[in-house]
């Protein structure tokens, strides 16, 4: 049974909070929505009553919000594309409505799977051809260019059975992409994922997928980020019920599902898209030049709309409840927080670049009303922020003035191993600088880490794998050659800068599909500039599997990193203690959730006897070592050795003890 909703409480003017008239903003907006058309809980359900909807008794009920539409009308298969037969009627406030009683037969006027579209008269005398906002399914034939409007209601729907699991307390993130998911030249499927790609995901150690590209979009090569229906999963992947089958399979693994979100901007495209529908600028986003963005050639929502609202937070319940999704990954947070959408902009961290007159406040109380609304309605949800500004209290409370958020994406830290590969040399590398990085966040607001994600694995870039070894991928990554110099380092950083990323840089970690096991390719989609080919928009998983190829080891390692998080869980401690970051040996030593992490990043020395700090007293044992063979390292160290610590303090902790530290390659 549902509780009844219970808006946000309000502090007085003495409490403690971040932003105070964010707070009063939101209470405001959440009083007007529980006021209104039955209580919020109906509100942003919306998707019940607006489209179509088929009622018991297979009558078929239509409704849409089109304010400047001089008249709409309904057309499709099931009239032979009449355009004048079947006209809505206008209703308040901008709606329409149509009503179609059922066939003869009593079967609906609609049948599943058959074309529609609404056909919207302007009050310039234009006839527009559109497809709902709300739509569910939309397909392209194979030489149309404009998606189709399909009217989607199997008489059997897929009913998932496998509850949600539990949220985790350390939150290892696998970032997929299903189209890419195969080793073909094609567009993999929904049902590929399922047999081929979730088996690899729960052996790899990860409790949690992050779906990219899944909110249908018509141009394949923009990676899912020009929406143009908000409420349909891609068909190019297969259909609606083949989604639902993959996250239910995925569930019953263990594996929590996210959707990649993006509520920042919508593609603009008008006949497959919500650009004009009702042939003004203005329908679901700003006028120009506020409703469009200059870089991405895409339009930018009203968020103060109270139509907007109901699309747009329906939508984050359709995919919760419709799909049974775990939560989200926001896409374009910094676009949203600020009129200037981050264009131009350098972010030093001064306060001034966040509580200025640059925020947009109708975005910051859309996002923490969505986000108190998600974890109000399910409490497990997880929601994570992709924002490059470093905005204060993005994942505190809404109670305190915060966006709600649960994660922030770190994303300063791929960007400082790109650098660090592409502009120096290993012993220039800056230990110093490096820790910084990775310990460089608010403290109470929760991070995922990662050394790179899908934007370091695109055509433009190159991916850490690549940085390290691209000279000699294609030749020398097999067993039947010579280890060699170039080789034997990238594969020993290559797993070096994740276990470091993993342990020290966030309290969550991600990993994009394919890096796990440095993946010998970048990423590029098939478009005009590269003869729309699919060689590059695929993953080759197929290279783990072969015996004879060092990929398996890399994989190997990832697998180990997180099943030995798994057990320990470090990233659900609190931040680590750094006691050493030495720039002359390169060695960096900290402890986190009682494991002890050694790092040795100097590319010739190894140390005898080299004094480390620990806290706890007592007996330790290596657990997780990368210079193992089965990771393609050398096999040096003696796993049977026990290291007991002397009670004498060092670097700042209560006790110490010595180890050997070799260096991480030859």
């Amino acid at each position: 049974k549902k509780e009844p909703f219970q808006p946000v409480s309000m502090l007085s003017e003495t409490d403690h909070c971040l932003n105070w008239d964010d707070i009063v903003l939101l209470q405001k907006q959440l009083f007007q929505l529980e006021e209104a058309e039955g209580g919020i809980d109906l509100f942003t359900r919306s998707y019940r009553i607006f489209g179509v909807q088929r009622r018991p008794d297979n009558s078929l009920f239509f409704k849409e919000w089109a304010p400047a539409a001089e008249a709409l009308f309904l057309t499709g298969d099931f009239n032979g594309w009449d355009k004048f037969s079947h006209p809505y009627s206008k209703t308040e406030f901008g709606k329409w409505e149509l009503i179609l009683p059922p066939k003869y037969d009593k079967s609906p006027a609609v049948d599943h799977n058959t074309k529609l579209k609404v056909v919207v008269h302007t009050k310039e005398g234009q006839r527009l051809y559109r497809i709902s906002p709300w739509a569910k399914y939309v397909t392209r034939e194979e030489k149309s260019v404009i998606y189709d409007w399909i009217h989607w209601d199997p008489p059997q729907p897929y009913i998932q059975i496998h509850p949600r699991p539990k949220k985790p307390t350390s939150l290892r993130i696998y970032e997929a992409h299903v189209g890419i998911a195969s080793p073909e030249g094609k567009i993999a499927s929904y049902t590929n994922f399922t047999i081929n790609v979730l088996p690899r995901i729960k052996d790899l150690g990860y409790n949690c997928i992050q779906l990219m590209a899944i909110m249908e979009h018509a141009y394949y090569a923009s990676f899912g980020y020009q929406i143009t229906s908000f409420f349909a999963a891609s068909s190019r992947y297969g259909t609606p019920d083949e989604l639902k089958q993959m996250i239910d399979v995925a569930h019953s693994m263990g594996i929590l599902v996210l959707l990649d979100v993006v509520h920042s901007h919508a593609s603009k495209n008008t006949e497959d898209g919500l650009n004009r529908f009702d042939g003004s600028d203005s329908c679901f986003f700003h006028s120009p030049p506020r409703g469009e963005h200059s870089q991405w050639g895409s339009r930018l929502f009203n968020y103060s709309s109270w139509e907007v609202l109901r699309f747009l937070l329906s939508n984050l319940r359709w995919w919760m409840e419709e799909y049974c999704f775990d939560g989200f990954r926001f896409d374009g947070i910094t676009s949203m927080l600020y009129h200037h959408h981050g264009i131009g902009t350098v972010f030093t961290g001064d306060y001034s670049e966040y509580f200025g007159l640059q925020v947009d406040e109708d975005s910051v109380v859309y996002l923490m009303l969505a986000n108190h609304i998600l974890h109000t309605f399910y409490p497990d949800c997880i929601t994570v922020a992709e924002d490059v500004s470093g905005m204060p209290a993005v994942c505190r409370g809404v109670q305190e003035g915060g966006l709600g958020f649960d994660y922030r994406l770190a994303m300063a830290i791929p960007d400082k191993w790109i650098q660090i590969l592409k502009e120096l040399k290993d012993e220039d590398w800056d230990i110093g600088n490096i820790v910084y990085t990775l310990t460089n966040r608010r403290y109470g607001e929760k991070c995922i880490a990662y050394a790179e994600s899908h934007d370091q694995a695109l055509v433009g870039d190159k991916t850490l794998a690549f940085w390290l070894m691209d000279k000699e991928m294609y030749t020398n990554m097999s067993f039947l050659s010579p280890m060699t110099p170039i080789i034997d380092r990238g594969l020993q950083l290559h797993k070096m800068i994740r276990l470091l990323t993993h342990g020290l840089g966030g309290e969550g970690y991600l990993n994009f599909m394919g890096n796990e096991f440095g993946h010998p390719e970048w990423l590029d989609f098939p478009r005009e500039g590269n003869n729309h080919s699919y060689h590059y928009a695929r993953r080759q998983f197929n290279l783990v599997d072969m015996d004879h190829l060092r990929y398996c080891q890399l994989y190997a390692f990832d697998r180990d990193m997180n099943r030995t998080e798994d057990k320990y869980g470090w990233l659900a401690a609190p931040p680590a203690f750094v006691s050493a970051k030495h720039e002359e040996d390169k060695v960096i030593v900290f402890d986190r959730a009682n494991v002890l992490f050694i790092f040795n990043f100097h590319h010739i020395k190894s140390f005898q006897d080299y004094r480390v700090a620990v806290e706890l007293p007592g007996k330790y044992k290596i657990k997780l070592d990368s210079d193992e063979f089965q990771y393609g390292g050398h096999g040096r160290l003696d796993h049977n050795t026990e290291f007991f610590t002397e009670a004498q303090p060092f670097n700042g902790r209560s006790n110490s003890m010595r180890v050997n530290i070799l260096t991480s390659h030859f």
